[in-house]
């Protein structure tokens, strides 16, 4: 029986348990900071500041997270942070799988080139644009707006290259079949590429919600009133008071995340799948 097994055995195989080590311990790595983190938005300070560091609070308090609204007008920029955000995010993936269905599906002149442009721009750090696109936004009048913050984050080179990369994959007999019905390019693109492209759409809002979620140069520069501020700013506010505490700091940036774990949570089922059908691809 043993040597059954022995030689069903391939002789290149090596023992999983490095393998499974090796996760295990890139998985305590990341998953610490995080940790971390949560225990210490229930300290009180002394269990902080304590030596040897406690991992487990000796009294769990939630007088931290009540400071955070105490010093710092948290609502006001979480509010903001998640109205941008959002607005950003739906306008980006609008704008991006319009383009990128041009792109793909449809025959028109200067169409290679528009793309190799566009697939250029991702290319130039956003530190060398940031100077003109303030003077211009300036110039329009929105410097203390909503739409300063909207509009000029509206950069869709990625997301529209990422769904190019799926729309490339529906068959032309789908639009094809659509035309024949009497589907113009408005009723193909919302019957047909919407409705088939969900998995890439939602892989494309978690990435762009996350991006506009963590800004936090393009803000800083667009904004000189507090009630304009995001949450990333925000919190720059807890670190820079005299009576700055760790545990309020880390209480503030336990709440900042829960919306990222809630578009996650909703896009996971899409975002897996995205990976998988990639992977099949490849």
């Amino acid at each position: 029986m043993s040597e059954g097994k022995k030689a069903m055995k391939k002789p290149g195989q090596k023992p999983k348990i490095f393998t499974t080590l090796f996760l295990v311990l890139s998985s305590v790595v990341m998953i610490f900071p995080f940790v971390w983190m949560l225990l210490s938005a229930f300290k009180t300070k002394a269990d902080v500041y304590s030596y040897p560091p406690k991992w487990i609070p000796s009294t769990f308090t939630w007088d931290n997270f009540t400071e955070v609204f105490i010093k710092i007008p948290f609502f006001r920029f979480y509010a903001n942070s998640i109205g941008v955000a959002v607005i950003q995010t739906i306008l980006q993936i609008l704008v991006s799988a319009m383009g990128a269905f041009a792109l793909t599906k449809l025959e028109f002149r200067g169409r290679k080139s528009m793309f190799s442009f566009m697939q250029s721009s991702m290319y130039v750090p956003e530190v060398v644009t940031m100077i003109p696109l303030f003077l211009l936004a300036a110039w329009a009048g929105m410097v203390d707006t909503y739409a300063g913050l909207i509009l000029p984050g509206l950069t869709c080179a990625f997301t529209t290259i990422l769904l190019m990369s799926f729309f490339e994959t529906l068959p032309d007999e789908l639009i094809d079949a659509a035309k024949i019905d009497g589907c113009g390019y408005y009723r193909v693109f919302t019957k047909v590429i919407i409705p088939n492209s969900r998995t890439a759409l939602g892989t494309a809002s978690l990435f762009a919600f996350l991006t506009h979620w963590r800004a936090y140069l393009w803000p800083l520069i667009i904004t000189n009133n507090v009630n304009m501020r995001t949450l990333p700013i925000g919190l720059k506010y807890l670190v820079s008071d005299p009576t700055f505490e760790y545990q309020i700091l880390m209480a503030a940036s336990l709440m900042a995340i829960i919306p990222i774990l809630i578009v996650y949570l909703l896009m996971e089922k899409e975002f897996v799948q995205s990976i998988t059908l990639t992977g099949l691809k490849a």
